[in-house]
């Protein structure tokens, strides 16, 4: 199996997890975990409020998994003018916000993260150089030449 495959698999047994799949079978079947989720999430507006909700994302990859995560589950993100890119707003019921789609966010892009920083290094030392590993540290005062 490619690493790129191990990373859909990855994330699909994430969404699996925070849709409260229970067997294997139900894991399989990501639409219905989608639909599971968002019964939840109807049932969270019904219960809460809707709140608006500022989250910031630390890079373009992380904001744009945000968005689509967020996009998958029937949120419009949006920015108040003059939010910088990294900023991302949403609406919706607090709990849902809390102990769904942050938490499965956070899951997800450590799952992506790490997959985007293999890759990375993977590149790096075919095609730049076979070392890459961190600069070496030295202690504060250089000795004098």
């Amino acid at each position: 199996m490619s690493t790129e495959s191990q990373l859909r698999e990855k994330l699909r047994k994430i969404e699996a997890l925070f849709a409260g799949a229970g067997t294997a079978g139900e894991r399989l079947a990501a639409e219905a975990a989608l639909e599971r989720v968002r019964a939840r999430l109807d049932e969270h507006r019904r219960q809460d409020p809707s709140i608006e909700m500022q989250f910031s994302m630390s890079d373009q990859w992380s904001r744009h998994l945000f968005l689509a995560l967020c996009r998958r589950y029937g949120l419009k993100p949006y920015r108040h003018y003059r939010q910088r890119r990294n900023t991302v707003m949403i609406r919706g019921p607090k709990r849902f916000l809390d102990e769904v789609l942050w938490p499965e966010f956070c899951e997800l892009d450590q799952a992506l993260q790490a997959y985007l920083h293999q890759v990375t290094m993977r590149v790096i030392r075919e095609e730049v150089f076979a070392d890459a590993s961190e600069a070496q540290e030295i202690p504060d005062a250089l000795p004098p030449n």
